[in-house]
């Protein structure tokens, strides 16, 4: 797989997290950041935002369809919009997106 990605100039990700059980997605994760530190160009589509904004660059918000917000993903984490609607926290509890599982 890594010698076909490669020769990809990007790697599309629908819902990679859709269904599983949470331990596999802690490690699709942690695969989809090993892959970016590689060099490797994603367009993800996620409606897990905690983990979508923790792997991201950049990201869109959308709402039935249209963008409402879009950022850096680090500024979107901290948007307290974002916090209280999409990562299910207070804004006041929330300390930004930190990492995935601590590694």
């Amino acid at each position: 797989m890594d010698r076909h990605l490669r020769r990809r100039d990007a790697l599309l990700l629908d819902e990679p997290s859709l269904g599983l059980a949470p331990r596999i997605v802690r490690e699709i994760f942690h695969i989809i950041a090993d892959l970016k530190r590689t060099g490797v160009s994603m367009l993800l589509v996620e409606q897990n935002a905690r983990a979508a904004l923790q792997v991201a660059d950049y990201g869109y918000v959308l709402e039935t369809g249209g963008i409402v917000l879009e950022g850096p993903a680090a500024e979107l984490a901290g948007n307290p919009r974002v916090i209280e609607t999409y990562l299910g926290l207070s804004a006041v509890a929330a300390a930004g997106p930190g990492e995935i599982d601590g590694r």
